[in-house]
C-alpha cells in the first residue's frame, strides 16, 4: 500500500490505495492522535467512515511525556512507566490514584484495568530482587503477571503547567499566579487572592475544597492576600515562599520547627496535609487522558492509607 498522511479532525488520516485492487480503491487508515499506528498489528481500516483506535500502552505513554516532560522531573526523582507486561495492548480502562498501594494494584487487577497512573512513584528506590517479599516488589509482581501497566508521574507533574500546584493554586482561588521555587526549580505557585482574608477564614476555605480532615496553621499575625501553595512536601520551599513576597503558604507537610518559628519569621503557614494537597490532580490527569483519546475510560480511586481516629 502507498500511504500519504493528512491531518484532519485531531486525527492522522492516512490515504491509503491498495496496488492489489489496481490502485483504484482508496481506503483511509485511522491512526492514533499521537501520530502513531498500533504496534504489533496492521493498522484497523475504515471503509467509508473514520473511526479512532484505540491508543497502545507505548503510544499513551509518549502523549503523555510530551505534556508532562521528563526534563522537568528533579534530578533525585525516580518516575515514568514503571511496569509494562505489554507496551503494545490497547488501553481500554483507566484507574488513577495518587498512590499505587496494594489495595489500588489489587482493585486493577479484579476490576480489569488495563493501565494504573499515579503521581507518586510505585517504584522510587532500586530494587535488589524480584521476589515476593517486599512490599514494593510484591505490587510489581501482581500487576506485571495480570497484564496491567503502570506509569508515575511525579515532580514533573508538580512542575509542569496545568499540574499539581496550578490545579491547587486555581482550587484554593489565587489570580496572576507566577511559579517560584529555589536552585532553579520552580515547582510552587504564587499569587493573590482577589479578597484579603483572615487565616482562619483562609484554612477553613482550604480544608473545604480539598476534602482534607484537618488544617494545621501557624499565625504570624498577617492577613491572607498574597499566597504560596507546593502542594505535598513542601518543607524545604519555605524560605522560598517567603523570598517570592508570600504573606501564606500552604503545602502538604511542614517541619514542626517551622510552625513553631511563624511568628518570628512573618508568614503565615498553612499545612493542608500531603495527601489532601496533590490529589486534587487526578482530576487533571483523566482530562489529559481524555484529551488522548476520549473513549478511555478512566476511574479514580481514593488511595488515602491512614485513618482517623
Amino acid at each position: 500500500m502507498e500511504y500519504t498522511k493528512q491531518r484532519a479532525a485531531s486525527l492522522w488520516i492516512c490515504q491509503a490505495r491498495d496496488r492489489r485492487l489496481g490502485g483504484d480503491t482508496a481506503r483511509q487508515i485511522a491512526i492514533c492522535k499521537c501520530g502513531h499506528t498500533r504496534r504489533g498489528s496492521h493498522p484497523a481500516i475504515f471503509e467509508g467512515k473514520i473511526g479512532e483506535i484505540e491508543m497502545t500502552v507505548r503510544e499513551l505513554y509518549a502523549f503523555l511525556e510530551e505534556k508532562m516532560p521528563r526534563a522537568l522531573s528533579c534530578d533525585w526523582d525516580n518516575d515514568g512507566l514503571m511496569v509494562c507486561p505489554d507496551d503494545t495492548k490497547e488501553v481500554r480502562r483507566v484507574l488513577v490514584a495518587l498512590d499505587i498501594t496494594a489495595a489500588v494494584a489489587e482493585h486493577a487487577v479484579g476490576e480489569g484495568y488495563d493501565l494504573v497512573i499515579s503521581h507518586h512513584p510505585l517504584i522510587f528506590h532500586p530494587l535488589k530482587a524480584v521476589a515476593p517479599g517486599e512490599a514494593t516488589v510484591n505490587k510489581v509482581i501482581r500487576l506485571l503477571t495480570s497484564g496491567v501497566s503502570a506509569m508515575s508521574f511525579h515532580t514533573r507533574l508538580d512542575a509542569v503547567g496545568g499540574g499539581v500546584n496550578d490545579v491547587l493554586a486555581k482550587a484554593v482561588g489565587l489570580c496572576d499566579v507566577v511559579p517560584f521555587g529555589k536552585d532553579g526549580e520552580e515547582i510552587g505557585r504564587i499569587g493573590t487572592l482577589p479578597t484579603k482574608m483572615t487565616l482562619k477564614e483562609f484554612a477553613a476555605f482550604v480544608k473545604e475544597v480539598t476534602g482534607a480532615t484537618y488544617v494545621q496553621i501557624s499565625d504570624a499575625g498577617k492577613p491572607v492576600s498574597r499566597v504560596a501553595v507546593l502542594g505535598g512536601g513542601g518543607a524545604g520551599e519555605s524560605g522560598a515562599a517567603a523570598a517570592a513576597g508570600a504573606d501564606t503558604y500552604l503545602t502538604g507537610d511542614l517541619r514542626h520547627d517551622q510552625l513553631t518559628e511563624a511568628p518570628e519569621r512573618g508568614m503565615n503557614l498553612v499545612q493542608g496535609g500531603h495527601f489532601f494537597t496533590e490529589n486534587l490532580v487526578c482530576d487533571r490527569i483523566r482530562e489529559m487522558l481524555h484529551e488522548a483519546d476520549a473513549t478511555i475510560k478512566v476511574d479514580i480511586i481514593n488511595s488515602y492509607p491512614a485513618e482517623f481516629v
